[in-house]
Parts: C-alpha cells; sequence; structure tokens
C-alpha cells in the first residue's frame, strides 16, 4: 500500500521529466503500480484509513509522483451528478478539448506540492482522454467539470508540468476571458 512518504515532492527532478510510455501488455510490475496509485487515491477519501495511516486526500495520482516515470494515473472522484469517475490508465492521452476554458475557484493542490499555490490554474472545459484500463481495453472517455480538470492535472505529470505553471505569475486571480468557474 502507498504512503505519503512514497510520494515525491516538488523540486524532485522526476516531476520534471517526460514520462516514457507504458509498453502494451503491462509487465505484472506496471500492473502492480497502476492497481496502487488507484488504491491511493480511494483509500485517502476514506476518512478511517486516511487518519489510520495519515494519508492526504487525492482525487488522483500519477506515476511519477511515486517516482516513476511511466505514463500511468488514477483518477477517483465523482462528477457534479454524482456519477462516480474511477479509472486507472495506461498512456493515457487527450485526444481532442474544448476551446472554452474553466478553472476552480478553489485553485488546484496537488499530493506533491506541499505548499499554497494560489491562483486560477487555467484548463480545458471539456476534454475526451484515450487511455488503456488496468483490464488492457482501451478506454475513451468525454469529461467536464472537475473530472477534465483531474484528468488534465494528471496528464500534466506526465509531461513533467505542474498545476502552478498555468498559474498568470503577475496576476494568480486575474479572471480568464469567457472560462467556466467550477466550484468544488
Amino acid at each position: 500500500m502507498l504512503m505519503m512518504d512514497d510520494i515525491i515532492r516538488d523540486g524532485h527532478p522526476t516531476l520534471r521529466k517526460v514520462a516514457a510510455e507504458v509498453s502494451m501488455p503491462p509487465s505484472e510490475e506496471d500492473r502492480e503500480i497502476l492497481k496502487s496509485l488507484l488504491e491511493y487515491v480511494q483509500n485517502s477519501q476514506d476518512p478511517e484509513l486516511s487518519s489510520k495511516y495519515k494519508l492526504r486526500p487525492g482525487i488522483g495520482l500519477a506515476a511519477p509522483q511515486i517516482n516513476v516515470s511511466k505514463r500511468m494515473i488514477a483518477v477517483h472522484l465523482l462528477d457534479d451528478k454524482g456519477n462516480l469517475i474511477s479509472y486507472a490508465l495506461y498512456n493515457p492521452k487527450i485526444v481532442s478539448h474544448s476551446v472554452e476554458k474553466a478553472y476552480l475557484v478553489s485553485g488546484e493542490g496537488c499530493l506533491s506540492v506541499d505548499e499554497n499555490f494560489p491562483g486560477f490554474v487555467e484548463r480545458f472545459a471539456r476534454i475526451t482522454v484515450k487511455g488503456i484500463s488496468l483490464e488492457g481495453e482501451e478506454v475513451k472517455l468525454r469529461l467536464k467539470g472537475l473530472p477534465a480538470i483531474c484528468f488534465q492535472h494528471e496528464i500534466d505529470h506526465l509531461n513533467g508540468i505542474m498545476f502552478y505553471d498555468h498559474i498568470n505569475k503577475q496576476d494568480p486571480f486575474k479572471p480568464i476571458e469567457g472560462a467556466i468557474a467550477i466550484e468544488r
């Protein structure tokens, strides 16, 4: 089981690398890593387990965050209608996105970043993601709202990009023209 000590922190060189594609079919080691990413986000949202093991709650985790520079992510959250969006994916990629932008009013956080980076993180309002599930199936997801933002955040990790790279340095809370403000 992954613990907070397994998650590398901001400044670690792996977080700024472009992660390697995972060969298909995945090795047993890659399967275990991907399973552990999903297990962490699920456990971290369970009040009893997160308290017992001192897990910081998270809705997504990427392999580079546990110092594995491979293209794997896990996401576990509810959309705005209360539907569970729970995926562990190999080689996820954004295949299309809206012109329209969106951002979280509360800003974004990251399990690899201990300090607070206030500001609006500009994202696409809607995206389509393709990837390979733990079971080896090709998955195509159309996402909007918080799930779309979460997937963009995790896929950024695979490209060595941190969420705060998207914040306007001169004016962190400058309104984003025509963007959808998402309450979390």
